[in-house]
């Protein structure tokens, strides 16, 4: 009984995680994309501002750091959840969840490349089973790539999880210490939300205020509450327990939760083909990634 707070722990990070996907794409049914990603953050940031006043830890972070926070801010929070809630606006929840899952194949590949991972068979198998999902869900869709919406969306779901990867390679490269996980957040949920929100102003072609359904907006304000702080609060009191490689098994999970999601409550057509190309992409993205570590306790 002592681990419950782990069991839930774990149980929240995959569920609401996995719940985001259909979250946004009922979000950005009536609020454009940059406004849900931009208030979205911004409510978080508030959050994480309250708990730091509240325990009285906010401070000035130093140039230094916040340049850090910046960067991270900008690859993972403006670049692959900005740019995957924009992208829904065309795509369907599954179709971005499932081109989402393939982030960790280009992790793998960069870490190759800057000396953090070394080439295995293994490894190649595994990316040539992600390749073979994706060639399974464009197999028959290949004239859709003809309509510019399409096409911009799934361009958009590239950078999404490109900007994950480079952020992931980045602190991984780095090894920055962590002496402030709260505060570091609330710095890089401020400038993300700043910058969306002025991304929005910008490129958003019709924001009539009005027209934002309490839908959308209730879908908004589960992003910010359950996507971006408890789900973030109880991936890091996770990773206390257990080792990063072990938590990256729940991005399956996440996976087949927004693909069961997607299809149940918003009615989105799901192939044979759509199945197998989840199959060969979940496949090949733990083959990948697996280490006997995945199954040992980590020590405290």
């Amino acid at each position: 009984m002592k681990d419950i707070k782990l069991i839930i722990a774990i149980l929240l990070v995959a569920i609401v995680w996995g719940t985001t996907f259909l979250g946004i794409h009922i979000a950005v049914e009536t609020i454009p994309g940059w406004f849900v990603a931009g208030i979205r953050q911004m409510i978080a940031g508030i959050i994480m501002m309250l708990i730091l006043l509240y325990r009285k830890e906010l401070k000035w972070i130093g140039w230094k750091n916040l340049s850090y926070q910046i960067i991270f801010s900008i690859l993972m929070l403006i670049g692959a959840n900005g740019l995957t809630t924009v992208a829904e606006e065309t795509l369907t929840s599954s179709l971005a969840s499932l081109i989402s899952a393939t982030t960790p194949i280009l992790v793998f590949i960069g870490s190759i490349f800057i000396g953090l991972e070394k080439f295995s068979y293994k490894g190649l198998f595994g990316i040539l089973l992600c390749f073979s999902g994706i060639l399974f869900i464009f197999w028959d869709g290949l004239q859709d790539l003809a309509n510019p919406s399409y096409l911009n969306g799934i361009l958009l779901m590239l950078g999404a999880i490109s900007g994950w990867a480079l952020g992931t390679l980045f602190t991984k490269k780095l090894k920055l210490k962590v002496d402030n996980i709260t505060l570091n957040l609330f710095y890089q949920f401020l400038f993300a939300g700043i910058a969306q929100i002025g991304l929005a102003l910008q490129f958003s072609e019709q924001y009539n205020f009005e027209n934002w359904s309490i839908k959308s907006l209730g879908a908004m304000l589960y992003l910010a509450i359950f996507g971006s702080v408890i789900a973030f609060y109880s991936f890091h009191y996770a990773l206390t327990k257990v080792s990063p490689i072990q938590i990256s098994i729940l991005s399956y999970i996440n996976t087949i939760i927004a693909i069961i999601l997607g299809w149940l409550i918003l009615n989105e057509e799901i192939t044979l083909k759509f199945i197998l190309a989840a199959f060969f992409i979940i496949t090949g993205v733990f083959i990948t990634n697996y280490k006997p570590e995945m199954l040992k306790r980590k020590k405290a």
